[in-house]
């Protein structure tokens, strides 16, 4: 029983580690210019590079305005215009800044509650490139009315040579895909669940 075990364990801890492989390999990957869409959507957490692609992709009208989810609650909308250099005649028509998010779901919340306002149903997604995956299947679950674009914003973190040689870089992305699993698992057991009644009905 314990060499059942053990060998289970041993199969368990190499799907892990290849499926981390998998994703880690996956996330580094060059964005392809986004399609024009109704709006954009970046995430703070990261790198301000999040932010200033949104700005960016914004000024190149790739969408009719912007929302900057997850703005801490203390820094003003001029602070952050000024940090991000925004035009402030686009920053008071174009750009709106979410400050109820504390995390990803969150994030999929505030902006599933603008698109709607908004009925936006095209959306251009920025973030950082590791966390891609997650957010855009929180975002998906949040809105399935809407079709999502992902533009990954280039870290040095999904870098092979980094994050293969240093353990905190590797653990910064094996602590991504281990929250990556969780969502799929948590949609996995949700659609279960949801399943169940209609088998009941047959």
């Amino acid at each position: 029983m314990q060499r059942l075990l053990l060998l289970a364990a041993l199969a368990c801890a190499a799907l892990f580690v290849a499926g981390f492989w998998g994703f880690a390999e996956r996330v580094r990957q060059t964005p392809e210019p986004p399609p024009q869409a109704q709006a954009i959507v970046a995430l703070t957490g990261g790198s301000l590079e999040r932010l200033s692609t949104g700005v960016r992709l914004l000024e190149e009208r790739k969408g009719e305005r912007l929302l900057i989810s997850g703005v801490n609650r203390i820094v003003t909308d001029g602070e952050l215009f000024a940090a991000l250099n925004v035009d402030p005649e686009l920053g008071n028509c174009c750009v709106d800044l979410g400050r109820t998010a504390d995390d990803t779901l969150g994030n999929a919340s505030e902006t599933a509650a603008w698109a709607r306002e908004h009925r936006y149903r095209s959306i251009i997604l920025v973030t950082d490139d590791y966390h891609m995956p997650r957010s855009y299947t929180e975002l998906t679950l949040a809105i399935p009315e809407a079709e999502i674009h992902p533009y990954p914003v280039r870290t040095r973190y999904t870098d092979p040579a980094l994050w293969r040689s240093d353990l905190s870089t590797a653990s910064r992305l094996g602590a991504e895909y281990v929250k990556y699993l969780i969502i799929r698992g948590r949609e996995a057991l949700l659609d279960l669940g949801r399943s169940e009644p209609a088998a009941d009905d047959a």
